[in-house]
């Protein structure tokens, strides 16, 4: 028997797969469906609001700093267009990247191992690995910015805190 998924683990899935409509239907894609980010997240879950308010606080986030997100992504993949990356790859990435810039209340070792296990279930058998690689990188340069004092290219303004507030455990995720 499998255990249940945790909850942070079934928004992460949710917003992962907004996040993939996004990319591949367009910015405009909720308007054309005639919904908002929350009603497309709750549509995937049985009537958990915290499972939906996650989903929609790595959606909206995601979005909001994609021009962001995308410019770090390609400074760690120097010789990698991201348009030639696995679309649920780079979904996965964008959305663990911005956990990393902009939720202080997501342990770095959390969004990246949820982020592997990503990859490896909607992805490629390698995904998990290249997941790691390159979110390791991304933690280790904002990491070193934070230390230095560089911020995270204006990132760090965006929401930092959902339901819980700063320094809720993740313990569900």
């Amino acid at each position: 028997m499998t255990a249940p998924i945790r909850r942070r683990t079934r928004a992460r899935e949710i917003a992962m797969q907004v996040l993939f409509q996004f990319d591949v239907r367009g910015e405009a894609y909720a308007g054309e469906l005639g919904k908002t980010v929350a009603a497309m997240c709750a549509e995937e879950c049985e009537a958990d609001n915290d499972v939906v308010t996650f989903a929609v606080r790595l959606v909206e986030g995601t979005l909001q700093q994609r021009a962001a997100i995308d410019q770090r992504l390609q400074s760690v993949t120097r010789n990698w267009d991201l348009r030639r990356m696995a679309n649920v790859d780079r979904n996965v990435l964008r959305m663990a990247i911005y956990e990393l810039m902009c939720c202080a209340d997501v342990p770095p070792k959390v969004a990246i191992n949820e982020a592997i296990e990503l990859g490896k279930k909607f992805s490629t058998a390698n995904s998990g690995g290249f997941v790691n690689g390159i979110l390791d990188r991304v933690r280790i340069d904002l990491e070193q910015e934070r230390r230095a004092g560089g911020g995270t290219d204006g990132a760090a303004k965006a929401p930092e805190a959902g339901p819980g507030g700063p320094g809720a455990a993740d313990a569900a995720t």
